[in-house]
């Protein structure tokens, strides 16, 4: 009988070998599993789900570099950290014009700027891949948590992520407006 995180004979909860044999067994299988972490189909397969629920729209993965949005034209970024047994972040990117195609189909309301509305649903777009993108692998499901997004916009950036352990970087479109998608692992346990 366990009460207040002690058992009858006085051990505690967290002595039993059993729950250190399953942590062990997690912490193993993420690492085990790194091939379907890093598997290509399961960004594509998350993109694919979050824009037919949240905008009523088919992605397609484009093979060829997205039109950039140039130095003289504003792009939004949002950005969701990864916290646990993976370390690193999911990276949304588009054009302004694009943003606000996609706050335009998640409110309903037309935007002539990238207001906090715009960045708000781009924040909740980047959070939704993601949860989704984790989701397709159920040790990471469960040993990963996310951060709030950010949301950063401006004209010619560029974010900087060092020596990843391993980065997934696609490229998509729907109705003539491309975005980029990037997963970048910081380390993996």
């Amino acid at each position: 009988m366990l009460l207040n995180g002690v058992r009858s004979d006085g051990s505690s909860k967290e002595a039993d070998p059993g729950i250190k044999g399953l942590e062990r067994a997690m912490t193993s299988s993420l690492r085990g599993s790194v091939h379907l972490v890093a598997d290509p189909a399961n960004l594509d397969g998350s993109v694919e789900e979050v824009f037919r629920l949240m905008l009523g729209a088919n992605c397609s993965r484009q093979m060829k570099a997205v039109p950039s949005p140039g130095p003289d034209r504003e792009s939004v970024t949002a950005v969701v950290g990864f916290g646990g047994q993976l370390s690193g972040a999911c990276v949304f990117r588009s054009s302004a014009p694009t943003a606000m195609s996609i706050a335009a189909r998640m409110t309903g309301m037309e935007f002539g700027e990238v207001d906090d509305t715009v960045k708000d649903a781009i924040g909740e777009i980047c959070n939704m891949l993601a949860g989704a993108w984790k989701g397709k692998v159920p040790d990471l499901a469960a040993n990963c948590g996310l951060s709030v997004p950010a949301v950063i916009t401006g004209r010619d950036y560029n974010l900087h992520v060092q020596s990843p352990e391993f980065q997934l970087h696609h490229a998509y479109s729907f109705d003539g407006a491309f975005f980029e998608v990037t997963i970048v692992c910081d380390s993996l346990q």
